[in-house]
This record gives structure tokens, C-alpha cells and sequence, in this order.
């Protein structure tokens, strides 16, 4: 009985290099890139390959050892180029590394609550402006985090060993990102298009990001804080808008003499009424 099973035993070994030579050589399969989104590497958790062991915005290439326990096989296979999706050179000893990519022929979203990151330990110290902090004379769209330079914002809280209150692990990929499309906010929203000074509505003024702008828990990514609208100068009950604080009494003719049109309107288009 145990030659039997000895004899089994060597049967599916040889089997199994038999299906792993067949993979090797398979023309069908392209080992010269690497895509997220193939079968297994979908199934593994982001911290099976990526670990953070610093702080660095720069992501790195995961180590020999996240490759090697899957394709083991690739790797002993000299026609198989999988070295070229990390390496240049491959034919000397020590291949040096290539650049890490800053950006992706796959679709990463990027998830993000404001309602989550207004409340207890999650909010920043300096609040919104820890993470939107935006030259005066710029629209206020061009302050929100985007790309690979955008884990410096983040990495300030998520560093490699942080967790949340709850005690989940909050510093690997999937925390913040999917595999589905990105959308960034429109070129078209509010923020993009008012040239608002936040400047001259903050601390002199009194003013809190929550005066103006309202997060809604569990909202869309473009519906999660509302915008103040212009309205042309009137008041709406349904939204914040200029007129909220500026309601004819500190404003075209008040005390900080707002008569003046091109305090708020100082585009090259504007035009004074005749």
C-alpha cells in the first residue's frame, strides 16, 4: 500500500511540472505585462504583494518572493519575460529596477467619505484645509488631491502601521482604491468654475468650511459637500448662496462697502451695466 501511494504520489508531481511547463510555454499568456485585473491576482488582498514599509508618496515593486509563490515556474523558465515588468538589463547580474509607473493602463477609482473624515480621529487637525489648501487666486477644484503626489495628503494619517478605532488596518491599497473606472470631479463642477477667494472668508471673517458647505453621509463622490451658488444675488431657501451673508446689509451699499461690483466680479469678461 505506501509503494502504491508512493507511486500516486510521484504520478501527480510529474503531472503538476507537466502543467506548469505547459503554462511556461503557453503563447496564449503575455508575462511580459502585468494586469490587476487577471483572475488571480483579483483575488489576492493588496498587502499579498504591496507592503508599505515607509512613508514614500512612490509606491514600490513588490519583492521576488510575491511573484515566485505563483510562478515559480515562469521563473525558472528563461523564454518567459516576466523580469521586464520590473527590471531592465535582465541578462547581467544585478538588474536594476525600472521606475515605478506614474500611471496605470488599468482603471483604479479612488473612494473617498468626507462625512467619515469630519468625524472624531479621522478628521485632520487642520480640518478640510488639511487636505484642500489652494492659492487664493486659484478655483477652488484645483486644491483637491489627485495622482500619485495625492499620497502625500493621505499618508500624513494612513502610514504603514495605522489603523482605525475599530482596529481595522487602514494602509493598504484597497482601503482607498478598486478596480473600476476613475472619475474625477468634472472640469465643469462649481469648484471649477467660481475663481472664490476662501482667503477673505475664513478666520477674519469667522467663517468655518462647515458655514458654507454641508456633507452628507453616504452621498456619491460629486454630491458628498454641497457649494454655496452665486444665484445672482438673491437669497434661496434651498441651498447656501452669496445672499446668505451678503443680505443688503453688508452688501451694495452696506458697512464694508460692497458697492462695488468688481469686489466679487474681477473676471476680464465682466462689464458694468450702462
Amino acid at each position: 500500500m505506501t509503494r502504491r501511494r508512493s507511486l500516486l504520489f510521484l504520478a501527480c508531481v510529474f503531472d503538476l511540472c507537466l502543467l506548469c511547463s505547459s503554462v511556461a510555454q503557453s503563447p496564449e499568456t503575455d508575462y511580459s505585462k502585468f494586469l490587476h485585473s487577471s483572475a488571480k491576482h483579483r483575488s489576492l488582498a493588496c498587502p499579498s504583494c504591496h507592503e508599505r514599509t515607509d512613508n514614500s508618496a512612490t509606491p514600490r515593486f513588490p519583492g521576488h518572493k510575491a511573484c515566485t509563490d505563483c510562478h515559480r515556474g515562469q521563473f525558472t523558465t528563461p523564454a518567459i519575460p516576466m523580469c521586464v515588468i520590473c527590471h531592465t538589463d535582465t541578462k547581467s547580474n544585478n538588474p536594476p529596477l525600472k521606475n515605478f509607473p506614474a500611471g496605470f493602463n488599468e482603471p483604479f477609482n479612488v473612494k473617498f467619505d468626507h462625512a467619515q473624515h469630519n468625524a472624531d480621529a479621522a478628521r485632520p487637525p487642520n480640518g478640510c484645509a488639511g487636505c484642500h489648501s489652494s492659492p487664493v487666486s486659484r478655483r477652488a477644484g484645483f486644491s483637491i488631491p489627485a495622482n500619485l503626489a495625492a499620497h502625500s495628503n493621505c499618508y500624513t494619517c494612513h502610514t504603514p502601521t495605522s489603523r482605525s478605532n475599530a482596529g481595522r488596518e487602514i494602509a493598504s491599497c484597497g482601503v482607498c482604491h478598486e478596480q473600476k473606472p476613475y472619475r474625477p470631479t468634472s472640469t465643469n463642477a462649481r469648484a471649477f468654475a467660481r475663481a472664490f477667494s476662501h482667503a477673505d472668508h475664513g478666520a477674519r471673517q469667522r467663517l468655518d468650511c462647515a458655514d458654507c458647505h454641508k456633507v452628507t453621509a453616504g452621498a456619491p463622490q460629486t454630491r458628498q459637500v454641497s457649494s454655496t451658488t452665486a444665484a445672482q444675488h438673491f437669497f434661496s431657501t434651498r441651498a447656501q448662496t452669496c445672499a446668505t451673508c451678503h443680505n443688503g446689509k453688508r452688501i451694495f451699499g452696506g458697512d464694508l462697502g460692497f458697492n462695488d461690483c468688481r469686489r466679487c466680479h474681477s473676471g476680464p469678461t465682466f462689464r458694468m451695466p450702462m
